[in-house]
């Protein structure tokens, strides 16, 4: 499942892109556009940065692949930040410095603030990772905790009664939460049932499929392996396109926590 810019040299063609920057609006960005950043602590690592405050984001994240040594011993995540990683392929063993998660592809860990992230590939080649931080805004009374998981053992629901979409939700429901990540599967033909526009903002990266996305009413094909940042307030909605595999992707969203003045 390599999702990196392979291409080296000239091209035989002209050069284009299918990238849309809309800084604060909406960002689709391919993955053939992708290139390599340097992050301390990352070592045997090829790694992009996605969304960021630079793009408007309140969120960083990451696509990785952690080559067959890839690791992070000093840790990810600085102090305040909560973390969030899903693996797209391989095997990962991922610790908080007290206890270690193995995990393949579809597992994921998440570390409330507080607790840095640690990261070794286990899998004698490639592994791919979806990593996310963010800072942690806290409210009385209710606290985060650490959660490990596979999508590939939890049951979806019917997302706003659609029997041809499904949702699956990576975290729990609980105030001490301030978001969530979640996996959105249409099957072929299905799509959201309104044009949504709401506050929170999502940062999304296709897991299968394709579809036909639109945002602020400009409508931009989409298929696996494509990111996307979408800003609070702008209007989204998609079709599932193609003919038998399910239009899928995993998003973080903000929630349980009231606007700021």
């Amino acid at each position: 499942m390599g999702y990196k810019n392979n291409r080296i040299g000239y091209s035989d063609e002209l050069l284009a892109s299918r990238s849309i920057i809309r800084r604060g609006n909406f960002a689709l960005i391919p993955p053939d556009g992708l290139v390599k950043n340097t992050v301390p602590g990352f070592e045997d690592c090829e790694l992009s940065i996605l969304s960021t405050p630079k793009l408007g984001a309140t969120f960083v994240d990451y696509i990785v692949t952690m080559l067959p040594n890839g690791r992070n011993e000093l840790g990810f995540g600085e102090e305040g930040v909560e973390t969030f990683v899903y693996v797209l392929d391989g095997k990962v063993k991922i610790s908080d410095g007290e206890t270690e998660y193995i995990h393949t592809m579809g597992g994921y860990v998440y570390l409330p603030a507080g607790k840095k992230m640690y990261l070794e590939n286990i899998n004698g080649a490639n592994s791919e990772l979806f990593l996310y931080k963010k800072r942690y805004e806290a409210i009385a009374g209710h606290t985060a905790h650490v959660v490990s998981g596979n999508t590939n053992e939890m049951a979806a629901e019917h997302y706003e009664g659609m029997s041809d979409v499904l949702l699956t939700d990576l975290l729990p429901k609980e105030l001490g939460f301030d978001m969530n990540f979640h996996i959105l599967s249409f099957k072929p033909g299905a799509s959201h049932g309104y044009i949504e526009t709401h506050v929170q903002e999502h940062g999304a990266y296709m897991l299968s499929g394709s579809g036909v996305y639109v945002l602020d009413n400009e409508w931009i094909p989409i298929q696996k392996g494509d990111y996307l940042f979408m800003g609070a307030y702008v209007p989204q909605a998609t079709y599932a396109v193609g003919r038998d595999e399910s239009f899928s992707y995993l998003y973080s969203k903000d929630c349980n926590r009231d606007a700021q003045i």
